[in-house]
C-alpha cells in the first residue's frame, strides 16, 4: 500500500515527524533553519531528506527545485509563534508572523489532502478569537475544512501536562474529528524516569536497572542502551536550595529570604513524582528532578516528552535541551496522525 507523503515545516529535531512515521506515513522532507536540530533530525529519520532553509525568504517553488519533491499528501509543522505569543502584540499582521504565512503558502502551493499546524494554546483565545478566526479563514480560502482544539499531552499517553493548539484541515467539506483521550490513568513523572540514575552515564551504556513501568519498557524497546544522560553540575549553593524543595514543591517551600533568588514564578519547581510533568521548557534550569538535586538530563526530558530511548540527540547539551523542549511529543503526534489517516481513508470511500 502506498504511504501518504509528509512535509514537515519548521521540523526541529523531528518529534512531529517521528509520530507520523510511527503511524505509517512516509515523511519525505523536514525543513528548518536551525542546523543543530537538523543534525539530530537526520540521525533519527533515515528515509527523510532534510533541508536547511529560511522559510522567511524561500518560496515553495524554490524548495521544490532544491529538493525535487513536488508531491505531498500532508503538510505538518509548528511555525515559530513569537507574533502570536501572549507577550506579543497580538495582531494578525505582526511582522514575525511571516513564518506562519509561509506555512499557508506551502499548503496553497502543494495542495495536500490535509495539513496539521501546532502552536501555543493561547492562540485560540487571543484577541477574543480574532487570530484563530483569521487562521481558519486563511485555510478555508484554500479549500480546506478546518477545526482547531487545545490538547493536553497527558491525556494521550505522554507523562507531561503540555498544552498545545492544533489546527487540522482536510481538503473539501469534511471536517476532522479530534480523538478522545486514549488512556484511563495519567502517567506520572516517576513512571517515566525512575529507572534513570542520579549520576551521568556514557552514551550507549547498558541500562543499570530493569524497567520499572510499562512506559519505560515501551520506550526502551528498540534501544540497545542509554544516550543523552549527562547531568548538569550545579554549584553548592544551588544544590542546597534545591534540597529544601520537596517532591512537587516550588519556591514557596523555601525560606522567605530565598523567594526572590530567581525572578520567575516557575523558579525552584520540582517535578511531582505522582503526577505528569509540567511542560518541559527549553533548558532554563528552573525545574528540578522530583528526587535528585539537579535539573533533568536530556534523556529524562526526552522521556517526559515521549521520545523513545533510541532517539538520540546531537549537539551541545544546551542545544539538546532546547531541541527536546521545542518538540511536539511523538506519542501525541502519532495519535493525531493515526486518526487523520483513518479519516482520510474514510473520506475516499464516502
Amino acid at each position: 500500500m502506498i504511504k501518504k507523503k509528509v512535509l514537515d515545516l519548521f521540523c526541529g529535531c523531528g518529534g512531529f515527524s517521528f509520530g507520523f512515521s510511527e503511524a505509517g506515513y512516509d515523511v519525505v522532507l523536514g525543513i528548518d533553519y536551525w542546523k543543530d536540530a537538523l543534525v539530530t533530525y537526520q540521525r533519527n529519520h533515515d528515509s527523510a531528506k532534510m533541508l536547511l532553509a529560511d522559510l522567511y525568504t524561500e518560496s515553495p517553488d524554490e524548495i521544490k527545485i532544491k529538493t525535487g519533491i513536488t508531491d505531498i499528501d500532508v503538510v505538518i509543522g509548528g511555525p515559530p509563534c513569537q507574533g502570536f505569543s501572549i507577550a506579543g502584540k497580538r495582531i494578525v499582521d505582526d511582522e514575525r508572523n511571516k513564518l506562519y504565512k509561509s506555512f499557508v503558502k506551502f499548503v496553497d502551493n502543494y495542495q495536500p489532502e490535509a495539513f496539521m499546524l501546532e502552536n501555543v494554546p493561547n492562540i485560540i483565545s487571543m484577541n477574543n478569537g480574532l487570530i484563530k478566526d483569521s487562521i481558519i479563514k486563511d485555510f478555508e480560502g484554500l479549500g480546506y475544512a478546518v477545526v482547531c482544539k487545545v490538547l493536553v499531552a497527558s491525556e494521550f499517553g505522554v507523562p507531561q501536562n503540555r498544552k498545545r493548539a492544533f489546527f487540522i484541515g482536510i481538503k473539501g467539506s469534511k471536517k476532522f474529528t479530534f480523538p478522545n483521550s486514549t488512556i484511563n490513568k495519567l502517567l506520572t513523572s516517576e513512571e517515566a524516569i525512575s529507572d534513570l540514575p542520579e549520576n551521568s552515564l556514557f552514551d550507549g551504556c547498558e541500562y543499570p536497572v530493569e524497567a520499572k513501568s510499562e512506559y519505560q519498557e515501551q520506550l526502551r524497546r528498540k534501544s540497545a542502551g542509554i544516550y543523552n544522560h549527562q547531568i548538569t553540575m550545579h554549584n553548592q549553593k544551588t544544590i542546597e536550595i534545591i534540597s529544601m524543595v520537596p517532591d512537587g514543591g516550588n519556591y514557596k517551600n523555601l525560606p522567605v529570604e530565598l523567594h526572590q533568588t530567581r525572578k520567575v514564578n516557575i523558579a525552584w519547581t520540582r517535578l511531582n513524582s505522582q503526577k505528569p510533568s509540567f511542560t518541559i521548557d527549553t533548558g532554563h534550569n528552573h525545574h528540578f528532578h522530583y528526587k535528585f538535586d539537579r535539573v533533568p538530563t536530556v534523556r529524562e526530558s526526552a522521556r517526559l516528552q515521549s521520545f523513545p530511548d533510541n532517539f538520540v540527540f546531537l549537539g551541545t547539551k544546551t542545544s539538546q535541551l532546547k531541541q527536546v523542549g521545542n518538540a511536539v511529543p511523538p506519542l501525541l503526534s502519532k495519535v493525531l496522525a493515526t486518526e487523520l489517516l483513518k479519516q482520510l481513508k474514510r473520506n475516499v470511500h464516502v
